[in-house]
């Protein structure tokens, strides 16, 4: 069943991805990147709409105000993060049904910067060729994603890297997305014009026309890191359609997300005042 929750009006940022619901010991929260980069873009003064699947994401008290079009579902995309003394398993549950073209709005195929976000495969690879006015941001970290019969998510080859990258603006990935294998660096920065590449509280790499260079962040008490690299994703796109520097882009993201580390969740998402902070430059550089 398609569904849209207030759809008419103009967007400048278009986010296609499932919104997720994620097992934590606190309860079942509302996450993915397409909710914690809205809300980053919106902060960002943005005018945002999210193309997505779900069960109930379209109540989500924390993406009240934003809109939603798409594909009602029977089930959301859900997660769990499992932390052992070995590090990290994660866990999908279910996962709702792919998004393709049908599900965008006519008039939400003009916005200037359209951010595929997927995070269990779920985005049509041929959406980048789609809006071809747009600057085309990628976090491909879904489409580097497989799960075995017990739900256990594993690091899996991306066939369409090549051809998704080679038309795309700029993507983002973490060095963890890749298993920290320098050889997928390579090989995708090879395929695309700008590349971030983020490193936690090391910061981020960014790759631009064969030069790299990279950005710290400054020192921050880290409480949550859920969710950073979505918010590093939505502010780098936002600023690099404002700029169309990738190094300001990547010194201002580096420096926003770095403050979403101090707050669990979704409260992690940018404030006025360090979104003025970071603008101003008043934040240490890196």
């Amino acid at each position: 069943m398609m569904y849209r929750l207030n759809p008419p009006g103009t967007i400048d940022y278009l986010i296609i991805g499932h919104i997720t619901q994620d097992l934590t010991p606190d309860g079942i929260l509302i996450g993915g990147t397409a909710s914690y980069s809205a809300l980053t873009a919106r902060a960002l003064g943005h005018q945002v709409g999210i193309v997505t699947a779900c069960n109930g994401c379209l109540d989500a008290p924390e993406l009240a105000g934003i809109p939603i079009a798409g594909m009602r579902s029977e089930e959301s995309t859900t997660f769990e993060n499992i932390q052992t003394p070995h590090g990290r398993i994660q866990r999908i549950h279910k996962r709702a049904p792919d998004l393709n073209l049908s599900l965008v709005p006519d008039h939400w195929r003009k916005a200037p910067i359209v951010h595929l976000a997927p995070v269990a495969g779920e985005v049509d690879p041929a959406l980048v060729r789609a809006f071809p006015d747009a600057l085309i941001g990628l976090t491909p970290q879904g489409w580097m994603r497989s799960w075995d019969n017990t739900g256990r998510v594993h690091f899996s080859e991306w066939p369409e890297a090549g051809f998704v990258l080679g038309n795309a603006t700029a993507a983002v990935f973490s060095i963890e997305d890749v298993q920290n294998d320098e050889r997928y660096v390579e090989e995708f920065s090879s395929h695309i014009r700008i590349l971030a590449v983020t490193e936690g509280a090391a910061g981020a790499r960014i790759y631009w026309n064969g030069d790299v260079r990279r950005f710290r962040p400054p020192v921050m008490t880290e409480v949550d890191s859920t969710g950073a690299g979505d918010i590093f994703a939505a502010a780098f796109f936002s600023r690099l359609h404002q700029t169309r520097d990738p190094w300001e882009a990547g010194r201002f993201a580096t420096q926003l997300a770095a403050f979403s580390v101090t707050r669990r969740g979704l409260l992690g998402t940018p404030t006025h005042d360090e979104i003025q902070l970071c603008m101003t430059e008043i934040v240490e550089k890196p």
